[in-house]
């Protein structure tokens, strides 16, 4: 869901080193994760904040872009620092530079989202291994979409977080239409395709399980996810838990290769972002350069 370039390599001694940072961010208040004019951006509030501290401009490439309003809870970005730098940041204190940049950032965060304070949260800074890139890198990422399937289950203190569906959704049905669509596959038809992007992907889980509370979540792992792709199986999943569509449906749809009326986007709001995993740090490089490829 990134389409931006990654940023330089580490370099080696006396060059830069890749800082890698963990987050969380609540997306309701943000237009989506990138950068746009005019426009509060969770990449916008970050790097401003990052340029307050090291006083230049400072690019971060994020694992998986987020869309308006969707959350995150397992974000991660890397940065490219000079050594000068990452040395400077504990301002000549006793302090590991990993943690005076966590404290540091925390409190730039704040200073620039003023009454939102807390929306983004930067839980680690790590020295990340050579080879590590926070996008190509990646071997998964993870979502998750809460459904509360009737007004039983609306719960106001979650109403930013999930979605509150009138009729009841029959999982079984659900996860019936949706394993038919695991594995390696053209999204075309569940995806909002960007020029000279592919649209196929691995679809590793696509599953619903209804928790004791009895709200319905969904859980949706891929190596990676086209623009709108995990609203899109969503939106289309519903139809089926509706019975308004049959479960072989969502496969029929996978192979039209097309976008039409019938493409629906779930909502936003209940969309979160889990996890992002990765090899071990002998394998990043190698896995960098092989996603590269993939994905042009």
């Amino acid at each position: 869901m990134n389409d931006q370039k990654p940023a330089a390599p580490v370099i080696g001694d006396g060059g830069f080193l890749r800082i890698r940072l963990d987050l969380g961010y609540d997306g309701g208040p943000f237009s989506g994760w990138a950068v746009q004019p005019g426009l509060r951006t969770v990449q916008g509030v970050l790097e401003e904040a990052l340029a307050l501290l090291i006083r230049r401009p400072v690019r971060v490439t994020v694992a998986g872009r987020t869309d308006a309003g969707v959350h995150a809870r397992g974000q991660v970005v890397h940065l490219d620092l000079t050594r000068a730098e990452w040395l400077g940041l504990n301002r000549g204190a006793e302090l590991d530079p990993a943690v005076a940049l966590l404290r540091r950032l925390r409190g730039a965060l704040s200073r620039g989202l003023g009454d939102l304070t807390g929306a983004i949260e930067v839980h680690r800074v790590t020295v990340a291994p050579e080879g590590f890139d926070a996008r190509f890198s990646a071997l998964w990422r993870r979502y998750s979409y809460r459904i509360a399937d009737g007004p039983a289950l609306w719960d106001p203190l979650g109403r930013y977080s999930t979605l509150w569906h009138k009729s009841p959704l029959d999982v079984t049905l659900m996860n019936e239409g949706a394993s038919k669509l695991l594995g390696l596959q053209n999204f075309l038809s569940y995806c909002k395709p960007r020029e000279g992007s592919t649209t196929i992907r691995e679809l590793q889980r696509f599953e619903f399980a209804r928790g004791t509370d009895g709200v319905i979540v969904a859980t949706v792992q891929a190596d990676a996810f086209c623009h709108n792709m995990v609203r899109a199986l969503i939106g289309s999943a519903l139809y089926v838990g509706e019975g308004v569509e049959y479960p072989g449906w969502l496969h029929e749809r996978l192979l039209l290769q097309k976008r039409d009326a019938r493409s629906v986007l779930a909502a936003p709001h209940p969309l979160v972002l889990e996890e992002v995993a990765y090899p071990s740090d002998s394998e990043l490089l190698a896995r960098a350069e092989l996603t590269r490829a993939l994905r042009t």
